[in-house]
């Protein structure tokens, strides 16, 4: 902040963010300390490189006035990132209810007389600003967890390991309710499969009788072949 009794100037070092190809602007703050209207004007060494809104105006009495300076986009890099260009602000008392429309040049001539108040602004460069890196959450697909183990053939460090863990998800048949399921549909299968060996046992029993016999046979091997086949469809429907 500068210590001129009529204008405080906020900053004196103009940063611009400098980036290629790009517009880039920066905000010079005004505050009048005086009970009386301040008239401004900003210079430049370099007009054609910059743009300033507004160049000239007034400042009421105990007032803060914004002034906007516009870099023109650049198509080379300075050598060091270092700027010589430079700003004047300059300030004069003005008759009361002067407006911006009424400020003249003449206003801030010292050889008329006008006692003028004058600030010295630099710029400078500053690096912009950088997007946040992205975060890798878990491992690669496809990684093997030895890929974790450190370069001195040591043990994984804890943040592999934790990332791994945390990475490895609990298989939903482990559930309580899926463990009973699973065992309640085995013992059903083991159960069909005894009493389809029984059948088939019984089946070759009477197929040897009928070799001995053939009264009534037939009929019973027809039935006993649809029991089997229903049994079998049912226990395909419940596995």
């Amino acid at each position: 902040m500068s210590n001129s009794e009529l204008l405080s100037v906020e900053p004196l070092d103009l940063q611009f963010p400098f980036e290629l190809r790009k517009q880039i602007s920066c905000s010079l703050y005004l505050t009048n300390k005086t009970d009386n209207h301040v008239a401004f004007k900003v210079k430049t060494t370099n007009p054609k490189k910059y743009c300033v809104r507004p160049n000239t105006g007034v400042v009421l009495p105990r007032s803060t006035c914004e002034v906007l300076v516009t870099m023109q986009a650049q198509k080379e890099a300075p050598s060091d990132m270092q700027c010589k260009d430079k700003f004047l602000l300059q300030g004069v008392t003005a008759s009361p209810g002067v407006t911006a429309k009424d400020v003249t040049p003449e206003m801030f001539s010292k050889e008329a007389g006008y006692l003028v108040e004058e600030t010295k602004l630099r710029v400078t460069y500053v690096a912009p600003p950088q997007p946040p890196s992205p975060v890798h959450e878990g491992s690669e697909e496809g990684s093997s967890p030895r890929a974790s183990v450190s370069e001195n053939g040591g043990q994984a460090s804890e943040f592999s390991f934790q990332r791994f863990s945390a990475d490895k998800v609990e298989p939903q048949e482990n559930t309580p309710d899926a463990r009973a399921l699973i065992t309640k549909l085995t013992e059903e299968k083991q159960s069909a499969i005894q009493l389809n060996n029984k059948l088939e046992r019984e089946l070759d029993q009477l197929r040897r009788d009928s070799k001995r016999s053939q009264s009534g046979i037939p009929l019973m091997y027809v039935l006993l072949v649809g029991l089997i086949g229903l049994i079998l469809g049912y226990i395909m429907k419940r596995t």
